[in-house]
C-alpha cells in the first residue's frame, strides 16, 4: 500500500513538472495571438495532477480505514 502511495505521489510530481514544461515552452507552430494550444496542454496536465491528488487522498483514507496504514508521527523522546 505504501508503495502505491509513493508511485502516485511521483506521478503527481511528474504531472506538475509537465505542466511547468508546457507553461515555459514556446510552440513554434503557434502564433503569438493564439497561445491556446500551450494553455490547453498545461491545463490538462494540471487536471491530471488534481485527479491524482484526489486518488491519493482516497487511497490513504481506504488504507487507514482498513488498517493498512497507521498514523505514526515523529517519535518524541521521553
Amino acid at each position: 500500500m505504501k508503495v502505491l502511495m509513493i508511485v502516485v505521489l511521483l506521478a503527481v510530481l511528474g504531472a506538475l513538472a509537465s505542466a511547468g514544461y508546457f507553461m515555459l515552452r514556446r510552440d513554434p507552430g503557434a502564433t503569438a495571438d493564439d497561445p491556446a494550444a500551450r494553455d490547453r496542454r498545461m491545463a490538462q496536465a494540471l487536471a491530471v495532477r488534481v485527479g491524482l491528488c484526489v486518488a491519493l487522498f482516497i487511497v490513504i483514507l481506504i488504507g487507514w480505514a482498513l488498517g493498512w496504514v497507521r498514523p505514526g508521527g515523529l517519535p518524541v523522546p521521553v
